[in-house]
């Protein structure tokens, strides 16, 4: 051993001495993602890395558990006024990562913003808000609203002294009240989080946590079993049976809340097709629903670890239709997919674009390539125009019309289809804070009705009556394709208490580590 390792060595245990004399041994776990995150400004987008870091360095009003109940967060307690008036009262004395005290003013604060955002539609429901005093805010809706405590969950509340202070600069500088602090953020390489020992929930398990983005399946395995890393998020399908069978390693794997859907342009005239847009006639897009095979998907790409969607939000959901199934309504069935194109004018089929990503959904590219395969047998030529995830939500985002065809997933943490149904299938620019994330242009006046009055009843009740409504129309329009549910997949070193929560973020508050 040469002299600079013994000192080295020293020196470790020097600190290991130091720490076991302040009363515990650092715990520190490094983490595999699929993707860096984009953003750390939680109003700047949102796609699942980002978010996994929104929610270690900031909190909402409303806390989501990882099983999807509804309790509080920086809000200790809520109550209704009158049917359109919520009053939150703050926690006292939870404090932000630099020692401000969170005031009422900072959720005012952070509306405001939120309105004026990317992600103003999180709040479309919300008419205006005011602070009381320090520790109570008032919420107003435009119409009775039963569903806006779950909507809050997805509103990370931010210090308005901070962000008046930094300014843009705040996605590299992000200071919430969350039970981490950014450490550091090398970009395309890691993101290390520490602790933050002022947290209202009492200080993490962990330490420190680095997030390493290892965009590739195989390097991301070979990571895991050599020491580099202690969990990995997507594990590859191809690699479930060499982890299980490898000593020291588990598969932990639970059904997905992310849907993948196909979203179909219904606009006369599209960006990618010459002349008149078939997906106009909703016999086309039986068609193209009924030419491709989910069970082949799930079997030959997905090695069994995914689900055929049923609808647009999972059984456990409010607005599920019960009994309805989207593959049972139009199972794969070739011929009658011809004779459908055929009887609408297209038995030549026609030629588009599938927008999809390359590196964001479970084998997203071999599936878009087999989409691609089975929609010839119909006659539709399409062609694949595969990307990052860090160039697709830009390039398919409302309203940019460069689609024609899109791949893409979405969950709907929030138990609620309205959140979902509000924003994809609403008229565009027909109604402030709906109809954003419009990727296909659907238009139903009947829908927008029944999603306005799900959005003004105070009761839950006729809320899931009239979103059951609209899951029947939109499963006979096929605005969207509902393809599979992914099943959620992560592998993790012996020693890592580890449960994968069911909306897919990785929260290292709930970590620990056995030494």
């Amino acid at each position: 051993m040469t002299i600079n390792a013994n000192i080295r060595r020293l020196l470790a245990s020097a600190a290991m001495i130091a720490l076991a004399s302040s009363g515990a041994l650092a715990k520190d776990i490094t983490i595999g993602l699929t993707s860096d995150a984009v953003h750390m400004d939680p109003q700047a987008g949102e796609e699942l890395s980002s978010n996994i870091m929104y929610y270690h360095l900031y909190d909402p009003l409303v806390r989501r558990s990882a099983d999807l109940e509804f309790g509080p967060g920086l809000a200790e307690s809520w109550k209704l006024a009158d049917d359109t008036t919520w009053v939150f009262t703050l926690r006292d004395g939870v404090k932000f990562h630099d020692g401000d005290t969170l005031k009422a003013s900072d959720v005012v604060f952070t509306l405001e913003r939120l309105k004026k955002s990317l992600m103003a539609n999180l709040a479309a429901n919300i008419e205006s808000f005011r602070a009381i005093d320090d520790r109570t805010v008032e919420i107003k809706t435009f119409r009775p609203y039963a569903a806006l405590p779950n909507d809050l969950a997805a509103i990370l509340i931010m210090s308005e002294d901070h962000v008046k202070k930094v300014g843009d600069a705040i996605d590299l500088q992000p200071v919430g009240t969350g039970p981490y602090k950014l450490g550091e953020w090398v970009k395309e390489d890691r993101i290390v989080l520490e602790a933050f020992d002022g947290y209202y929930m009492g200080e993490a398990k962990v330490d420190k946590v680095t997030f390493r983005p290892i965009t590739n399946p195989a390097t991301r395995t070979a990571a895991l079993l050599t020491g580099e890393l202690d969990i990995v998020q997507d594990l590859a399908v191809r690699d479930v049976a060499r982890v299980k069978e490898t000593k020291g390693f588990e598969v932990v794997t639970r059904p997905s809340l992310l849907n993948l859907v196909l979203a179909l342009d219904m606009r006369e005239k599209s960006p990618t097709i010459e002349g008149k847009n078939p997906m106009t006639d909703q016999r086309v897009r039986e068609a193209m629903a009924r030419a491709i095979d989910v069970t082949t998907l799930s079997r030959a790409i997905m090695n069994g670890l995914s689900t055929p969607s049923a609808q647009y939000v999972p059984a456990s959901h409010i607005g599920h239709l019960d009994g309805a199934d989207f593959q049972q309504m139009y199972p794969y069935d070739v011929e009658k997919a011809k004779a459908l194109m055929a009887e609408a004018g297209f038995a030549d089929g026609f030629t588009l674009t599938l927008d999809a990503t390359n590196n964001r959904y479970v084998n997203d590219a071999q599936i878009a390539q087999a989409l691609a395969s089975m929609l010839a047998k119909i006659n539709v030529t399409v062609k694949l125009n595969l990307m990052p995830k860090s160039n697709f939500f830009g390039y398919i985002r409302v309203p940019s019309d460069n689609s024609s065809f899109i791949m893409s997933g979405w969950d709907v943490p929030s138990g609620d289809a309205g959140s979902m149904y509000g924003v994809m299938f609403y008229s565009r620019g027909k109604k402030e804070g709906y109809g954003q994330v419009n990727r296909g242009s659907y238009s139903n006046p009947e829908v927008d009705a029944l999603i306005d009055k799900a959005d003004s009843t105070p009761r839950i009740e006729e809320r899931d009556a009239h979103l059951q409504k609209v899951t029947e129309i939109l499963l006979k329009d096929i605005p969207m394709i509902p393809v599979h549910y992914e099943q959620d997949i992560y592998a993790a070193r012996e020693g890592v208490d580890f449960k994968p929560r069911t909306d897919k973020f990785i929260w290292a508050y709930e970590l620990d580590v056995k030494e």
